[in-house]
C-alpha cells in the first residue's frame, strides 16, 4: 500500500490536552508575575491608576479572544491567525499574517532566555553568559520534544507558585495597609483607605494616559493567543480551547487588577521615589513589602517562570511552522514533519532552539518591540477574518444576536487593537515593516510574481 502523504510523513498531532492544561500553559506563557516588573512604568505613564490600565487591556484582549474562539470553532487549526485569515480573507494575506506572527512566536522564547540570563548574571557574575543561554535552550527544547502534555505538566507546579507569591505577596501589603502604613511610611489618611477608588479614578486622571499604560500591558497577555496553536492537540477542540484562551485571559486579568489595587495604594505616589529603576521594578517592590530574603528567594524563582513561559512559547511556534510547512508555504518536507515517536514537530522545535542560542547576542529592547508588532499584526487580522467570514461571506447577520457576534464583537476588538497601533513604539513599527518586506519578496517568489494564490492544505473548505 503507497502513502500518499509521502512527504508530509504518516504522524499527526494527537488530541491530549484538557481544558486546564490550555489554561495552565497559557498562563505559564503570560507569566503573572511580570506585574512586578510593569508596575512602575505604567504607575508612571497612568498618573497612577495602574488597574484601571489594566481593566483597558482586559477588556481589548477579551474581545479578541471571543474574535479567537470564532475562529476555532469554524477552523480547528494549529495555524491559528495564518489559517484564520488565510480561509476567511485571502491566502497570501493568511502568509502575512502567519509570516509577522513568527517576529512574535519565534522571538518569545529568545526574550525569555535573555531574561533568565539577566536574573543569573546577576546572582552569579562570574559565569560566562553562554553557559546560561546554551544550557537554557537545551533545557527548553529537550522539554518540548517530549509533546505538549509533558510541556503542561512541567508548567503546572511552576504557575501554581507563581499564583501562590502573588497572594502572599498581596496578603503582605493588605496587611501593612491594614496597619496603616503605606510606602511613604506615614500612616494611610483617609484619602487612602484600605477601600479606595482612588487607584481607579480621581481628579488628575486622562483616558489618553490610561490607554497608554493600557499599550504597555496588553503585552502582559500575549500568549492567550498562542494557545490556538494547540488545536489540533486540544481534546473537543471546538468546546474546549475557545473556553480555555477566554478564560486564560480574564483568570490573569483578575489577579493583575486585584494586586496591582492594593499595590498602587501602598506605592500612591510618583513611582520613582520609590524605585531605582522605573522599567524595572520587581527588585523594589519585592524588597520594600517582604524585605531581602523575600526578593531573593522570589528572583531565584523568577528565572524559573520565564522559562516556563519560552517553553510554552516554543510549543506554539514549532506548531505553527508545521501547519505552515504542511501547507506547503515553507519546505514541507523540514517544517511540515512529525516526529512518529513523539508526535511532536521536532525538526521545528530544533530549529527554534537554533533560533533561541542567539539570545547571546541580542539586545532585549529590540526583540520585545520587535513582538509588539507580531502580536498586534496577528489581533488585528483574527478581528477582521471574524467579520470576513461570518458576517460578509457567511451572511450571519440575520438577528440581533448574530450582529453582536459576527460584526460589533469583532469591531471591537479591532478598534481597541487600533488604538494600540496608534500608541505603538517606532523602532518596533521600523523593523516590523523590515520584515514584512522581506515575506512580501517571498511571497511574490513563492506565488510566481503574485499571479497564483499561496498554496493552502485544503483541510477545511468552505463546505465545512
Amino acid at each position: 500500500m503507497t502513502n500518499n502523504s509521502g512527504t508530509q510523513s504518516a504522524a499527526k498531532l494527537q488530541k491530549t490536552l484538557g481544558f486546564w492544561h490550555i489554561v495552565i500553559i497559557g498562563l505559564a506563557y503570560i507569566q503573572p508575575m511580570t506585574l512586578f516588573d510593569t508596575f512602575g512604568l505604567v504607575s508612571e505613564e497612568s498618573h497612577y491608576h495602574v488597574p484601571t490600565s489594566y481593566i483597558i487591556a482586559l477588556v481589548a484582549i477579551l474581545f479578541t479572544s471571543i474574535s479567537y474562539g470564532h475562529m476555532i470553532r469554524r477552523y480547528p487549526s494549529s495555524g491559528s491567525a495564518y489559517t484564520y485569515a488565510q480561509k476567511s480573507i485571502h491566502p497570501n494575506v493568511g502568509f502575512m499574517v502567519g509570516w509577522s506572527s513568527w517576529l512574535d512566536y519565534l522571538l518569545s522564547p529568545m526574550v525569555n532566555i535573555v531574561l533568565a540570563v539577566i536574573y543569573l548574571e546577576a546572582l552569579f557574575p562570574d559565569v560566562n553568559h553562554w553557559v546560561w543561554v546554551v544550557g537554557l535552550t537545551a533545557l527548553m527544547t529537550g522539554v518540548n520534544l517530549r509533546g505538549a502534555r509533558f510541556v503542561a505538566n512541567f508548567n503546572s507546579l511552576i504557575v501554581f507558585v507563581q499564583l501562590g507569591v502573588i497572594a502572599y505577596f498581596t496578603w503582605m501589603v493588605y496587611q501593612l495597609l491594614a496597619g496603616g502604613v503605606n510606602a511613604d511610611g506615614t500612616l494611610v489618611n483617609a484619602k487612602y483607605q484600605l477601600w479606595s477608588l482612588e487607584p481607579f479614578w480621581n481628579e488628575m486622571t486622562t483616558i489618553g494616559a490610561l490607554i497608554t499604560g493600557a499599550t504597555l500591558l496588553c503585552f502582559s497577555f500575549t500568549g492567550f493567543d498562542s494557545l490556538s496553536s494547540l488545536a489540533e492537540e486540544t481534546k473537543d477542540t471546538e468546546k474546549t480551547l475557545p473556553k480555555a484562551i477566554f478564560m486564560t485571559a480574564l483568570f490573569a486579568g483578575v489577579i493583575f487588577i486585584i494586586s496591582t489595587y492594593f499595590m498602587q495604594i501602598y506605592f500612591p505616589n510618583d513611582p520613582k521615589t520609590y524605585f531605582e529603576d522605573v522599567a524595572a521594578t520587581q527588585p523594589d517592590i519585592l524588597q520594600a513589602v517582604g524585605g531581602v530574603a523575600f526578593k531573593t528567594a522570589v528572583l531565584y524563582f523568577a528565572i524559573v517562570t520565564v522559562m516556563a513561559s519560552g517553553i510554552s512559547a516554543h510549543a506554539g511556534v514549532s506548531r505553527l511552522m508545521y501547519v505552515m510547512g504542511r501547507d506547503g508555504v515553507i519546505n514541507k518536507k523540514v517544517f511540515g514533519h512529525i516526529s512518529p515517536r513523539t508526535y511532536t514537530p521536532s525538526y521545528n522545535i530544533l530549529i527554534v532552539g537554533l533560533v533561541a542560542l542567539t539570545a547571546g547576542f541580542m539586545d532585549l529592547d529590540i526583540v520585545i518591540s520587535m513582538i509588539s508588532f507580531g502580536a498586534l499584526t496577528a489581533f488585528t487580522f483574527v478581528n477582521l477574518s471574524v467579520i470576513s467570514r461570518y458576517a460578509l461571506r457567511d451572511g450571519r447577520t440575520k438577528s440581533t444576536k448574530e450582529i453582536i457576534n459576527f460584526v460589533v464583537i469583532p469591531m471591537l476588538g479591532f478598534l481597541s487593537i487600533f488604538a494600540m497601533w496608534l500608541e505603538i513604539e517606532e523602532t518596533a513599527l521600523k523593523y516590523g515593516l523590515w520584515w514584512a518586506m522581506f515575506g512580501i519578496l517571498y511571497l511574490g517568489y513563492k506565488t510566481k510574481g503574485f499571479k497564483q494564490p499561496a498554496p493552502q492544505y485544503h483541510e477545511f473548505d468552505d463546505h465545512h
